[in-house]
């Protein structure tokens, strides 16, 4: 386009006055596009498998926006490498909002400090909103002998090692929790890897291991039968689920904090009149009444912002978590 418009003006115009004018197409081209937006199917990846929580929280926004801008939105379920597989295919996807990721926690604050990748958390991607948060939840056997965050930690420094804990796998945001508690609270707990929540509950339920810290939707029913002792949960307020339990930083840790949370990225370069499209549709779904009791029911809280907020969050989130990873020398699987 720049080519023939300066051919078209050169007897008329300058230089200067023809890649100005040039910009303005190009920029008014673009903007015609994203005005349009979209004109096919829309695919999110979920860097987790089917029936995960990524996967039902990519499902429970792409369903609504399908129904809105008539085109279907497509969840491409892309497990692996703790998420940093489909992270990779949406940052070298075309910039044009038709290929999206449902990132977390996990796969763009976490995996970085984990792995060597092609792509950058922040750099490599357009932030478009945050969709959800959870806490997680400290939880112990009742064969431990601590009913507060205080006391587990007062029996920790009197038994060094002699404690331990399951995560979900090295990595997980369940493992991290922990490390960030050991060094926060200056003890020695002893780290028991699990593949995945369903046999790390089986070990803690029939006390193999002493303690966790797993989701609320996971722990929930089991704590309400006294299976499982609670002591915190791992946000900054406390649980709309469990109002009554403390969080561990006004528990004695203060300051102490780890949110899971999930939103939606694009590829760097994605036009602001797509973001803006994007964060709009999301920002009114997450306002309807079936929508935050579907995420109720999965322990998530709605959550909204910028994109520019967003981005700020996961550059946060990043330098966190790999300051704990490398002090903690954890590797990945």
């Amino acid at each position: 386009m720049r080519a023939c418009v300066h051919a078209f003006f050169k007897p008329r115009m300058g230089s200067a006055a023809t890649l100005a004018l040039c910009a303005a197409l190009l920029t008014w081209s673009n903007l015609s596009r994203a005005q349009q937006y979209p004109v096919k199917p829309v695919r999110v990846l979920a860097p987790f498998p089917a029936g995960s929580g990524v996967d039902i929280v990519a499902r429970l926004i792409g369903t609504p926006l399908s129904q809105v801008w008539g085109q279907g939105v497509v969840v491409d379920n892309r497990p692996g490498a703790n998420g940093t597989i489909a992270c990779e295919m949406v940052a070298k996807a075309a910039p044009d909002g038709y290929t999206l990721l449902l990132g977390n926690a996990s796969t763009l604050a976490m995996a970085p400090g984990l792995y060597k990748i092609a792509w950058d958390p922040v750099k490599s991607f357009a932030p478009v909103t945050l969709i959800a948060t959870s806490a997680n939840v400290l939880v112990v056997h009742p064969s431990v002998p601590a009913t507060s965050v205080s006391a587990l930690i007062a029996l920790a420094r009197a038994k060094p090692g002699q404690l331990n804990y399951g995560s979900a796998g090295a990595g997980n945001s369940t493992h991290l929790a922990a490390e960030l508690f050991k060094s926060m609270a200056g003890v020695n707990i002893v780290h028991v890897p699990y593949r995945g929540t369903p046999q790390l509950m089986t070990e803690l339920l029939s006390g193999q291991i002493h303690m966790t810290f797993t989701s609320l939707i996971s722990s929930l029913p089991h704590i309400k039968q006294g299976r499982l002792r609670a002591l915190g949960v791992t946000s900054l307020k406390r649980a709309v689920s469990l109002p009554e339990l403390p969080t561990i930083s006004e528990s004695g840790l203060n300051g102490y904090e780890i949110t899971v949370w999930q939103g939606i990225v694009a590829p760097a370069g994605t036009p602001q009149a797509i973001i803006a499209e994007l964060d709009r549709q999301i920002a009114r779904i997450l306002q309807t009444p079936e929508t935050r009791e579907r995420l109720a029911m999965q322990g998530l809280e709605p959550a909204a912002g910028t994109p520019e907020q967003f981005g700020a969050f996961i550059a946060a989130e990043v330098a966190k978590w790999t300051k704990v990873i490398k002090q903690a020398g954890i590797v990945a699987d």
